[in-house]
């Protein structure tokens, strides 16, 4: 269960997300997410997402995203919007740190638990250097969380016999679709009071530890 303050932190690919409004606290709302994208930072790969909506607002840089191949550079007070099922992809486009707002409707707690896994094993060395885990590993990931996000490439009919080809042999060497060392929050933090504010949101009346864990 996903809670304000909640962490998450990519160290290969830039991203650092902290939990804005999640599902302890959402009654039945989307997420919400403040992501800090640094220089050269950019998501994992072009993808979809079978049943989410995902929504851009920057706060503040430049934000570089293409969205069913149209791509645009966002600065600050403009967004964009990845509907259900629509191939979508984003990019630090700037020099400095973009601060994003991310929207994710509906709240999947399972969003967040691929997010914890892939996070998680690009932190732990076992990606490339663009956060892609290998073969055997992408195979087991992508049919766990085939219902979350499918990569656009390779195309989908060859990703569903290439996971299934693979899938055993990456069990047999040791690899799964989730990982209970990387399935939760990286730390936990207080959210930015100024990028609350932005989000129509205010601090909870009990927050949870300051600092980060």
């Amino acid at each position: 269960m996903s809670r304000c303050g909640d962490l998450y932190e990519n160290k290969v690919t830039g991203e650092r997300a902290v939990v804005l409004r999640g599902d302890e606290d959402s009654h039945g709302q989307s997420a919400l997410v403040h992501l800090t994208a640094r220089p050269h930072a950019a998501v994992v790969g072009e993808h979809i997402h079978p049943q989410l909506e995902e929504r851009f607002r920057v706060i503040s840089g430049r934000l570089g995203t293409r969205v069913d191949g149209v791509e645009r550079i966002l600065v600050a007070g403009q967004e964009a919007t990845a509907p259900v099922g629509t191939a979508h992809d984003w990019w630090n486009a700037g020099e400095d740190e973009a601060q994003v707002l991310v929207e994710l409707t509906p709240l999947d707690p399972r969003f967040e638990l691929m997010i914890g896994n892939l996070f998680g094993l690009a932190n732990a060395g076992k990606t490339n250097a663009k956060g892609m885990p290998g073969l055997l590993q992408l195979a087991l990931i992508g049919r766990e969380f085939h219902d979350v996000m499918r990569f656009t490439k390779p195309p989908r009919a060859v990703q569903t016999v290439m996971f299934r080809l693979l899938g055993p042999l990456g069990r047999m060497r040791g690899y799964r679709g989730t990982y209970p060392e990387y399935s939760h929050p990286h730390g936990h933090t207080t959210p930015d009071p100024a990028v609350l504010a932005i989000a129509g949101l205010t601090p909870p009346d009990n927050p949870h530890a300051g600092g980060e864990a």
